[in-house]
Formats: C-alpha cells, structure tokens, sequence
C-alpha cells in the first residue's frame, strides 16, 4: 500500500487506494452468520471511515471494484450504498461515484451550548464577524415573544459564526435590556453572545422551536449558500430564574448542521 502520504497523495489525485484482497479480507473479517451481505458491505465502508483509512471526500472503490473483490451482485453493492447515502455517511455523484461524506457540526437539541464552545471541541477553528449591534424598539411579535410592549427598546445583535472559515450559524438575537445593561459595549468577536449572557443573566431554562426553511437571499449571501438549500432555523428563548431575557432566531445550512437528542422511556 505503500507509504501515509503516498495514500494521501493517491487520494488527492484519484480517490482511495483499492487493493482487492486487502478489501475482500476487511469483509470476511466483519460480522456474518446471519447478517445480509448488504449489511456487511455497510459496516466495511463505516468502519474504514471510523479507523480514518476513509477520510471526508475521499472517493470509495467503485460499485465495480466492491463487486470483484467480493464476489458479490451488482444489487447487493448497491443496495449497501443506497442506504450509506441515505444515511449521511456518503455522497453519490452520478456518473462519477461514491465519496465519504463531510461530517455535520451537530448540536444537542435538549441543551444550550456556546457554539464556540462546541466548534473548539470538535478540534476546529472558531470566528466571528458582527454584522450589527445596537438599540431598537421592539415590533408587536418581537415584543410578545420578550414579555415587552410594542416600542419598548430592545438590545438587538446578529452575528456569523464560523468553523474553519466557513459560516456555520448566523445568529439575529433579542435582548432585554433590563437584564443585560451592558450589552452594547461588549465585542462579540472575542466572547459570543451567549457566554456574556451567562455571566449577567444566568440561564435557568430555555425553549427551542426548530424549523426547516430557506433563506432570504441576503441570508444565502451572508451564508454562502445556494438559493435553495434547505436551512434549519432554531428559535431559542431563554430565561434567567423566571425572567425571559432573549430571544434569538438561529440559522444554520442543513447541509452543514445537524440537531441531536436522546431520551429515556420510564
């Protein structure tokens, strides 16, 4: 197989390098017995992409070369892939073939976290760029949503976050200024709004409603996104002991973000 970065190198140019034994004998090392041999090509693929001998957007054997090496049909090959696609796991281009698929940042869905917090865990690079801060008085829905009358200022801020240089979230928050005094002076390119939050308002509990939508095309401008990609937008109200203090309308590219969640039956 020859040397790390020889494989990297084969990688870059033409996608992973097949050795057809060295694939047969991943298969026959896998689970068998009663397992469908679909599934068994499904956990080769998964478990190469686990141990990092697949990497995001490298290009797996073709359905041909899966077929040879493992002495099996056109369909089951296909079958197994189908389904990793539908996963998530990997993306196929017709006509060219099948590539292990970029990881989604994920998020837990019955939690607040510090979207800082979670880019700097998964080992990437944190930024942000603040598009506006400042005062507004609050509209009829903005306003319900706070507990506040119409007109009644508000603190307001929206702010792109960034992973590796790629816009993750773009965050259009609402910010009761009887909580938060000091909003306006912070820069929220060296702490996010939610961590200056914590520090003033403590949260006690929250709300989040999640929507899939597209965005305004000045949203897919700011994003970098095509016109009709799916987004998945987040409503997130928060409380500090029984004191709604914002609300903030998050918005995510569907293709870049994911939501997760587990739950116990009693």
């Amino acid at each position: 197989m020859g040397s790390r970065q020889g494989e990297r190198m084969a990688r870059t140019v033409g996608g992973v390098v097949v050795d057809p034994a060295e694939l047969a004998r991943w298969y026959e090392q896998g689970a068998g017995g009663s397992v469908p041999a679909y599934q068994r090509v499904k956990e080769l693929v998964e478990q190469q992409i686990r141990n990092g001998h697949w990497q995001e957007d490298d290009a797996l054997p073709s359905e041909s070369q899966f077929v040879d090496a493992l002495g099996l049909s056109r369909m089951t090959v296909n079958r197994a892939l189908r389904e990793l696609a539908t996963e998530g796991v990997i993306r196929r281009v017709m006509g060219v073939g099948s590539f292990v698929a970029q990881r989604k940042a994920s998020s837990a869905l019955l939690e607040v976290h510090n979207i800082a917090d979670e880019v700097q865990h998964r080992g990437h690079r944190y930024a942000a760029r603040v598009l506006s801060l400042g005062e507004e008085k609050a509209d009829e829905r903005t306003g319900a949503h706070l507990g506040l009358g119409t007109g009644q200022p508000v603190f307001r801020s929206r702010v792109v976050h960034y992973e590796d240089g790629v816009p993750l979230q773009l965050e259009d928050r609402y910010v009761n200024p009887a909580f938060a005094p000091g909003y306006l002076e912070q820069d929220f390119t060296l702490q996010t709004p939610y961590t200056f939050l914590s520090k003033v308002a403590p949260l006690g509990r929250g709300e989040h409603i999640v929507e899939a939508v597209l965005a305004s095309p000045e949203e897919c401008a700011i994003l970098d996104i095509g016109p009709s990609e799916p987004c998945l937008l987040i409503l997130r109200r928060t409380w500090s002991r029984d004191a709604l203090v914002s609300l903030a309308r998050l918005l995510h590219p569907g293709s870049r973000y994911r939501l997760e969640g587990a739950f116990a039956m009693h």
